[in-house]
């Protein structure tokens, strides 16, 4: 994915659905393949003219003419190209009788591997790493922890009722709260910033009844979260 816009936004997402689709194509091929799961984003449902909403289940998805006009950022090519590509995705799924379920996960935050800090933790840490980039996010963060998120995969791939899209967010906070978590949990990291006076449009929650009302319970907290990716930064001298 091109978080950069280095490339045209055509070119990205239809490079995004021809590989995409290329993969589905071989999984129907191989006669073995049972199953797949899709990793989509939270970016194929928020971007929309409705306003008003507080909560956003698996039935809205983000308007790609809407992204193009009104999206002033670098998630705006991101966003069309998993908007696009999960379309895709569900359409072939249901033309070919492919066993498949679409995941749609938040901001992302927990214990990481990666050498360097990336973009989801580099925003969550923003109060303590003073960088004001995508920080309007903050204002209503919908996340999820690491963990219950492979747990969420694991959980869809093996159940026989999962169909079609399935948000996967724990936990809905506010900037104050962020603040508050960070200074209570981690002092010895002072607060540069605390986000007082961010710009910008307060994002709705993402409803994760559907995946729930099947049977799946999340472990992890917005605590836990910020401990796991606090931790690995440290680990990796990034704090």
């Amino acid at each position: 994915m091109d978080f950069q816009d280095n490339e045209p936004e055509a070119v990205v997402t239809q490079r995004s659905i021809d590989g995409t689709l290329g993969i589905l194509k071989t999984c129907l091929r191989s006669n073995t393949v049972k199953k797949v799961v899709y990793t989509s984003s939270i970016t194929a449902v928020y971007f929309n003219k409705i306003k008003n909403v507080e909560i956003m289940d698996e039935s809205y998805w983000s308007d790609v003419d809407y992204i193009r006009s009104e999206v002033k950022s670098n998630l705006s090519s991101y966003a069309i190209t998993k908007t696009l590509t999960e379309k895709a995705v569900l359409e072939f799924a249901a033309q070919h009788g492919l066993d498949l379920v679409s995941i749609i996960p938040p901001m992302v935050l927990g214990p990481f591997i990666c050498p360097k800090m990336h973009v989801p933790v580099r925003t969550a840490l923003s109060p303590i790493l003073g960088s004001r980039k995508n920080n309007n996010l903050l204002l209503n963060l919908a996340m999820v922890h690491m963990d219950d998120l492979a747990r969420a995969f694991i959980f869809l791939l093996e159940h026989p009722e999962a169909k079609g899209r399935y948000n996967c967010s724990s936990d809905t906070v506010t900037a104050p709260k962020i603040v508050e978590i960070l200074s209570t949990n981690h002092p010895e990291f002072p607060i540069v910033d605390t986000l007082e006076g961010i710009e910008g449009a307060k994002l709705p929650g993402l409803s994760s009844k559907k995946l729930l009302d099947l049977g799946f319970r999340f472990k992890y907290g917005v605590e836990d979260m910020y401990d796991g990716a606090i931790k690995s930064c440290k680990e990796k001298g990034l704090l």
